[in-house]
């Protein structure tokens, strides 16, 4: 996986490897939209955040990025390869959360790109998203990225509040990616 963790960076842009010095910058960002926790498989508001974000650091399937913002320098966001199977050559994007001030101004799609080519730069074939029905802005945002949608886990997950979350499968194959 360590092909996986690099800086990856394309204007506005930066991905960098998730270290102890961006933990309270995204502990800031997560806190500037309490409401979107709501949908998420996990809360990382308020004291649910260190032992969420600790989880998220542990997991030895997961590489995790700091997302910044290249004009600026600051911390984003976060975002990560998951589960990346290198038999069957196929990984997960995801865990992405990005501030509302970069929302919906191509920040995302720029973000997107970076990882969807660097993964298939490193071998993988299929990259998949997971995302909750309910977040139909994250399930545009992956179509938008060519992503094919490829069913519907029905209450497959309970979420942190308890709701039996339906789970959108995307996929997008290197052969696909227009990239």
């Amino acid at each position: 996986m360590d092909d996986l963790n690099c800086l990856l960076e394309a204007a506005p842009v930066q991905l960098k490897p998730m270290v102890d010095a961006h933990i309270e910058h995204i502990r800031t960002v997560c806190a500037q939209d309490e409401e979107i926790w709501q949908i998420y498989p996990t809360n990382m508001m308020g004291s649910d955040f260190d032992r969420n974000i600790a989880a998220i650091r542990q997991a030895q399937d997961w590489v995790n990025f700091a997302v910044l913002d290249s004009g600026t320098g600051d911390v984003v966001g976060m975002t990560n390869f998951i589960r990346p199977d290198r038999a069957n050559r196929s990984l997960e994007i995801g865990g992405t959360f990005i501030a509302p001030k970069v929302r919906a101004t191509g920040f995302n799609a720029v973000m997107k790109r970076l990882m969807i080519n660097h993964a298939f730069a490193c071998g993988f074939n299929r990259i998949e998203f997971r995302v909750d029905t309910r977040n139909v802005r994250s399930m545009a945002a992956v179509q938008k990225a060519g992503a094919q949608a490829e069913g519907v886990l029905r209450q497959n997950r309970i979420t942190w509040t308890g709701y039996l979350r339906d789970t959108a499968i995307f996929a997008i194959l290197k052969e696909e990616w227009q990239g």
